[in-house]
């Protein structure tokens, strides 16, 4: 009991920490799932599996984007668990834990975080690399799927570098607002401390980033190639009363994502020009992560106080 705790976002979901009935499994370490109620996991699985096709569809680019599509199903109406990945956390903890919430302005503190958590430069070498691949992949992902709300409690790393997101109840582009103004201002997440891991920042380039931009350039153009599978996977789960997939104007959002009628040169471009986009406005991001980390912090002393 004592490795598990309500946590502090909005449906109060479980963290379940069980010792395995198993003894002789040559694991020892602890299985561990969230339980929540209150949300449609169909949706996060219906994305999670879609990230695996998109997995097998780089694979047969020789494209290993490190994608990350953790365990989750749904066990009933609005109730399922979700897989705790190991060695694991979020980028909202790795900012808050150096300085509070003014760590989403502090470019610095993830790459210095992974060289920590990294015993050797070859280690550190290979975690950046991983963290270029992992974060290609899902910047085309998020943006081919228009998955939305990506605050920096939403995106997680592993101590490996491996980035991948998490909570998908916002797709397709039905993103949140506030006062009719959307709270999505960039393409896909691409924040300057993401950028200072490859090496970079500001309008400098680094070979790193160059690789990256390839990295995304290769697998937006493969996904390209699939429109019609992507678009037929979505079209039969239309009658499932899925939130935020109701309707043809929701998968004619993957189309326009992925410039359909367009040439493959200008289909390049456009995903340069995305990714040129999210740089001009990463500081836009940050505000918006700052804003999480604050409220977050006064959520936490209020939930203490009581």
């Amino acid at each position: 009991i004592e490795q598990c705790k309500v946590m502090a976002s909005k449906k109060k979901p479980l963290w379940l920490q069980f010792k395995r009935a198993d003894p002789t499994t040559l694991s020892k370490d602890p299985i561990g799932i969230i339980f929540k109620d209150g949300d449609d996991l169909r949706q996060d699985m219906l994305i999670l599996q879609i990230l695996l096709i998109m997995e097998s569809i780089w694979e047969t680019e020789s494209l290993d984007l490190c994608l990350l599509p953790y365990g989750c199903i749904s066990t009933g109406n609005r109730i399922g668990m979700i897989e705790i990945v190991k060695d694991a956390t979020t980028i909202a903890n790795i900012q808050q834990s150096v300085v509070g919430s003014t760590g989403a302005f502090k470019d610095e503190i993830l790459y210095q975080w992974l060289r920590d958590k990294c015993v050797s430069e070859d280690k550190f070498q290979q975690a950046v690399e991983r963290f270029l691949y992992s974060c290609g992949g899902y910047c085309v992902a998020t943006y081919v799927l228009g998955i939305g709300d990506r605050h920096n409690d939403n995106i997680m790393i592993t101590e490996s570098g491996n980035l991948f997101h998490i909570d998908f109840g916002h797709i397709l582009g039905n993103y949140k607002s506030f006062m009719g103004i959307s709270k999505e201002w960039v393409p896909f997440v691409l924040t300057p401390d993401f950028l200072y891991v490859m090496g970079t920042s500001g309008k400098k380039s680094s070979p790193h980033f160059q690789k990256f931009q390839d990295v995304c350039v290769k697998a937006y153009l493969a996904l390209r190639h699939h429109t019609n599978l992507l678009i037929i996977l979505f079209s039969m789960m239309l009658m499932t009363g899925m939130p935020q997939l109701t309707s043809k104007e929701d998968i004619e959002y993957i189309r326009e994502a992925l410039t359909v009628g367009r040439s493959e040169d200008e289909a390049q471009r456009h995903l340069l020009d995305q990714i040129e986009i999210c740089r001009e406005k990463g500081w836009m991001v940050q505000i918006n992560w700052f804003v999480h980390l604050v409220l977050g912090i006064k959520q936490g002393v209020e939930k203490r106080s009581t």
